[in-house]
């Protein structure tokens, strides 16, 4: 794996320890003999100051009292919490009261899905989605049909993202919510959510976005029009295990909880809060604030850096176009090479032919193939994404790899 870069000063922090200073410096170097990490779409690595300002919050001499506790411990844990809700929604420029701590995005979008469909159900029983979502987004939707549900699949363009159009045809009057992501985690495409909201300004149906890899990925964010928004910690260089779902103010008062308990998150998910892992997640939100466009920028020359050298390869097809994509997210298939094969005779470089949380099953991706790509195309392509602390070393050595290892596979495979 790629050795996290020490940071030359330790940044400051806030009086709760969020970290909130200058940006990581990235430096080129010879690839770590261990591998490389290009995988940043499945987990990020933590960022060294998230790391620090968690330790602060596990040890004895620290704040590790439960946030709910009516002592001087909890309120301690309690404020920081609150510091951290406070970071989240500034990243999104939301109201703190609007964040909801879940286990992260799975929980997020089961959450916003299934609280919307058990609150929304007198006034109508039809979803809206594309079969481009998430597999959290795609079963839980799944079993809403066997609660009574009718689901509609938004077929996307050519680009692999939803066009108006297409969002328009689908509504129906009896439709309760619309859930689609923004930025694709296997394609990287784009949503373009703005231009969705004249189509839903005037529909009563509520709006769910997945957000958990446009965060970090793209700046200026606009979530004023959406109702629900997901997000989770460990594509932010954050911990795993924390995620939040963001519902705006009018929605907060209808949302089913589907957690019930100790009422806390204003009875919309019970559960005693894990203070070092929301102190994390707020730690991350606030970096990723400070550097969002130095990481943005970083990661698009990384990705031209990568293409330059797919294109001295015979018989690559990039699944994606630089202009419809967030940065740090490429899929690429390489034709008469199967991906399995690839990844094995690359097992020192950390990629994947998917979703992390599909790629274990051996069959093409649902997403290259709503997309309309043939089997055996699916079946050749896999991803790379990277981010803050990826260096030009690691893409010119994959680059490298790629062009030995590819006409090596594809002639045993003769």
């Amino acid at each position: 794996m790629t050795p996290l870069p020490a940071p030359a000063h330790a940044r400051p922090t806030d009086a709760l320890g969020l970290g909130v200073g200058p940006q990581v410096e990235t430096r080129s170097r010879v690839p770590h003999r261990e591998g490389i990490y290009l995988d940043y779409a499945a987990t990020t690595p933590l960022d060294p100051q998230v790391v620090r300002t968690m330790v602060d919050f596990l040890q004895t001499d620290g704040s590790y009292g439960n946030p709910a506790s009516t002592h001087s411990y909890g309120h301690i844990a309690a404020e920081a919490v609150e510091r951290a809700r406070e970071a989240v929604a500034s990243l999104l420029t939301a109201r703190p009261q609007e964040i909801i701590w879940t286990s992260g995005a799975t929980e997020a979008i089961n959450l916003a899905i299934k609280g919307s469909a058990a609150a929304r159900r007198d006034r109508g029983m039809h979803i809206v989605t594309s079969p481009l979502e998430h597999k959290a987004v795609l079963d839980t939707v799944d079993w809403l049909t066997t609660q009574g549900f009718q689901v509609s699949y938004v077929k996307p363009d050519k680009t692999g993202a939803i066009t108006p159009t297409c969002l328009a045809n689908a509504l129906r009057s009896d439709t309760c919510l619309v859930s689609l992501m923004h930025v694709n985690n296997e394609t990287g495409a784009i949503t373009d959510l703005a231009a969705l909201e004249p189509v839903l300004c005037n529909h009563p149906a509520w709006f769910h976005v997945d957000m958990a890899q446009s965060v970090g990925r793209l700046s200026d964010i606009n979530v004023s029009s959406i109702d629900l928004l997901s997000l989770s910690a460990h594509k932010m260089y954050g911990p795993k295990g924390i995620g939040a779902l963001r519902v705006r103010s009018p929605v907060l008062t209808q949302l089913a909880p589907q957690i019930h308990g100790g009422r806390q998150e204003l009875g919309l998910r019970s559960g005693t809060l894990p203070t070092h892992q929301i102190i994390g997640m707020g730690c991350a939100a606030n970096i990723v604030r400070q550097r969002c466009h130095v990481d943005s920028l970083h990661a698009r020359e990384l990705g031209h850096r990568l293409r330059h050298h797919l294109a001295n390869i015979d018989g690559v097809t990039v699944n994606s176009t630089p202009e419809h994509c967030a940065a740090g997210i490429i899929s690429v298939a390489f034709s008469g090479v199967e991906a399995e094969s690839l990844m094995l005779a690359l097992s020192h470089i950390a990629f994947s032919t998917g979703s992390a949380c599909t790629s274990t099953a051996i069959s093409p991706s649902h997403v290259l193939t709503a997309l309309g790509y043939p089997e055996p195309h699916a079946l050749s392509s896999v991803r790379f994404s990277f981010g803050r602390f990826t260096t030009t070393a690691d893409i010119d050595y994959l680059g490298q790899e790629l062009q030995h290892t590819v006409p090596l596979l594809r002639r045993v495979a003769q």
